[in-house]
């Protein structure tokens, strides 16, 4: 499985982004999605994630702020991102669980400016 992530840049704070996480293979609709994000000399965590079945899971600092979907025909996950801080500067990372397949993406990078 590949998956390409896309959609990061530089924004003031307040503002919006999507990321896009496009993935190959034919079952991408049983693939379990999440997005995580690693800051500058902190660990990797976990943002938003959503199941098979459509059951989202956020972490609490993007409660409200987050909205993890996807688009099953398209092979597609989205994070929309709704203002944003300073805080969520990160690398953005999509990844895809299904059965004992493992999936990471390249990152995209997320600044939010004060």
């Amino acid at each position: 499985v590949q998956l390409q992530a896309s959609g990061g840049g530089l924004v003031q704070a307040g503002g919006s982004l999507t990321l896009t996480c496009a993935a190959s293979g034919s079952q991408f609709r049983f693939y379990y999605m999440a997005w995580f994000r690693q800051a500058p000399g902190k660990e990797r965590d976990m943002v938003a994630s959503i199941t098979a079945g459509g059951h989202t899971n956020y972490q609490d600092s993007v409660k409200g702020r987050f909205t993890i979907s996807r688009d099953d025909v398209k092979n597609t996950v989205y994070l929309q991102m709704n203002s944003l801080e300073p805080e969520d500067t990160a690398v953005y990372y999509c990844a895809a669980n299904f059965g004992d397949m493992n999936a990471w993406g390249k990152g995209t990078q997320v600044t939010v400016s004060s």
